[in-house]
């Protein structure tokens, strides 16, 4: 009953492949510039549609009279709502299409948004901002999926930080357009306007993005780049080799668990400055809250700036060791929130300054987590690999959540940076960890215990 209800969202099937090489040159290039696009504009469509919340959150505490510990458990339900469908929706994703996937999830959040906008009280608030969660668990799936046939192990770090760029782009997007919005119209429009702008862009995803090369007549990526066949392309297909994949080279992996560890204490700084920049910057440096909130969306384009050049880093100066590339950036992201932090700061200017110092820090390593995660995995089961980086990602909403909204209830805003801080240190850490780990690198010890993974039967 399931299969034929949502029996739209399966694969493409693969068709013959061109033959002319001239032909299927142009085409790749025309492709793969087309799905790029289509997958950043669809992502920024989700952001605006998921941090639509974070301006509205100092009017609703206030209006509503609600402790920040009861708003921030909404964002930790939110959180662990979104990470394990970004988990499971990781599985799904290897195996439909990312056209209509996307857009099934965009359109589902959209709606929750203008449920919420309509509603009063605590209750609501969670309930809606759950179902939130679990449509927006099926943003990143179709991209990653994108992303792993599309572009081949060798070019991810730059690719990857392009289409991560949707990420900054529709978190300052949305948070521009809201500190407006707020002002002028009040909260409620926080999430009208932007559900609106979704509907459009899903739009737009129907009409742009695909499936896979071969879905078009292409070849796999990798024979159009010239490097080694992937081992999902020797594997492919069916649910028993799918599976194993998934065992061998995700769950039995253990510098992919380091991958998840590093993740998690990423985003507690990620989100916490982001959910909570706004409430801060109003609340402890006396900030007005349109400028607090352009403060916040200054974070996310630096962010953007951040990922661009680590991405330019991983592969051109580390020669792909993203973990090199991940704990220098953490390294400097500590140095910036003790600056922050302890500096005795009285312009909204400075702050502005600092908090992109930050972002741009912690956009790095957010970004090519990913990466280094699909790197260790054949591209079959890239979305699966991504997704389990994402569950541990998003459990840190129970620390940038609910337990930043308790610290700063009950003990004030120093034992939030301090936390902060703990944070970045431990993220550098597992970011060490990883110095050595490329399996696509010929050569190093990661490679090599890939290819040993490989060839067993």
């Amino acid at each position: 009953m399931l299969s034929r209800i949502f029996g739209f969202l399966k694969a493409a099937p693969e068709v013959p492949i061109i033959t002319d090489e001239v032909k299927m040159r142009s085409s790749y290039r025309y492709w793969r510039l087309r799905v790029m696009y289509a997958m950043v504009i669809g992502y920024i469509g989700f952001y605006f549609v998921r941090k639509s919340i974070s301006t509205a959150i100092p009017v609703i505490i206030e209006e509503f009279d609600i402790p920040r510990a009861q708003m921030g458990m909404v964002l930790t339900m939110f959180g662990l709502t979104y990470g394990i469908s970004k988990f499971l929706n990781g599985f799904a994703g290897d195996r439909t299409n990312p056209r209509y996937f996307m857009v099934f999830g965009l359109v589902g959040a959209a709606v929750i948004n203008i449920f919420f906008g309509l509603s009063n009280g605590i209750i609501a608030f969670g309930i809606f901002w759950i179902l939130n969660g679990m449509f927006q668990g099926m943003g990143w799936a179709p991209c990653s999926k994108t992303l792993v046939h599309w572009f081949s192990a060798k070019e991810r770090g730059v690719k990857w930080s392009i289409a991560n760029s949707a990420i900054s782009i529709g978190a300052a997007g949305v948070m521009f357009l809201n500190g407006y919005l707020i002002k002028v119209y009040g909260w409620r429009y926080c999430f009208f306007v932007p559900a609106g702008i979704a509907f459009c862009v899903a739009l737009f995803i129907l009409n742009r993005l695909r499936d896979r090369p071969q879905s078009l007549g292409l070849p796999p990526v990798e024979q159009y780049t010239g490097e080694e066949p992937d081992v999902g392309e020797m594997k492919k297909g069916k649910d028993a080799a799918y599976k194993q994949m998934c065992k061998q080279y995700i769950f039995k992996n253990p510098m992919m668990w380091v991958v998840c560890l590093s993740q998690f204490f990423v985003y507690v700084i990620r989100y916490s400055v982001l959910d909570w920049g706004t409430t801060f910057l109003t609340e402890d440096r006396g900030v007005d809250i349109m400028q607090a909130s352009w403060i916040v969306a200054g974070y996310e384009l630096s962010g953007l700036a951040g990922m661009l050049v680590a991405g330019f880093a991983m592969d051109k100066l580390f020669k792909s060791y993203g973990g090199r590339t991940c704990a220098i950036y953490m390294a400097l992201c500590t140095l910036f929130i003790l600056i922050f932090w302890k500096a005795p700061i009285h312009s909204a200017q400075a702050n502005a300054l600092l908090l992109c110092a930050i972002g741009f820090m912690i956009y790095g390593p957010q970004c090519l987590v990913a990466v280094i995660a699909v790197n260790m995995a054949p591209k079959n089961v890239g979305a699966a690999a991504v997704g389990l980086t994402g569950l541990f990602g998003y459990a840190s909403t129970t620390v940038s959540g609910w337990g930043l909204g308790a610290l700063a209830d009950n003990y004030g805003w120093n034992a939030v940076f301090l936390m902060l801080v703990v944070a970045s240190i431990m993220a550098m850490i597992f970011f060490i960890i990883l110095w050595n780990s490329n399996p696509h690198l010929p050569g190093s010890q990661a490679h090599a215990d890939h290819e040993n993974r490989k060839n067993r039967p």
